[in-house]
């Protein structure tokens, strides 16, 4: 098992499966969105884009999975999109189960002005929704919450690949 999990990074199609699936998602929240009508918040928005950069990550990993740098990229990116979008998630289901009204999001993407994704592509960018309402529900739970779930098992993911690369058996062949 840990050699199968040793040989993974290198292998193109394990980073494609990372961008796969996490491009599945953005084709989920983009049904959401504009099948179901449910209208992003700004937290939605952030999430979407760390699922972005996980999509990224697969990418780029693909790119070269034999060369350390390119793996080094692509472990930095995941690594990054996946803490970020959980610790998002995390703040969303707090700001949707606290009833204080000074714990609440913006009305308005805060992107780099350089880069105003939400101008550029309002079709995937815009947030019309209220970060503190739950308009969807599966099995109890809110969208929100699941993303944490989602966050969790591309943190836990990442953990496993990485810290398997990091064996001493593996002489750190990261």
């Amino acid at each position: 098992m840990l050699t199968f999990l040793n040989s993974l990074p290198t292998e193109r199609k394990a980073w494609l499966t990372l961008a796969g699936v996490a491009t599945t998602f953005e084709l989920v929240a983009m049904y959401f969105q504009h099948i179901m009508g449910l209208a992003p918040c700004v937290m939605c928005i952030y999430q979407r884009t760390a699922m972005l950069g996980l999509v990224g990550a697969g990418l780029v990993g693909a790119i070269a999975p034999q060369n350390f740098g390119c793996r080094l990229a692509g472990y930095a990116l995941w690594g990054y999109s996946a803490i970020k979008g959980l610790l998002l998630a995390i703040e969303h289901v707090g700001i949707q189960t606290t009833q204080s009204p000074f714990f609440s999001c913006d009305f308005r993407p805060n992107f780099a002005h350089t880069l105003p994704l939400d101008e550029w592509l309002p079709f995937i960018f815009k947030a019309d929704g209220d970060c503190a309402s739950i308009s969807w529900m599966f099995i109890g739970w809110s969208m929100s919450q699941w993303m944490v779930v989602i966050f969790g098992c591309f943190v836990a993911t990442f953990l496993i690949v990485v810290l398997n690369r990091l064996r001493a058996s593996n002489q750190f062949k990261i």
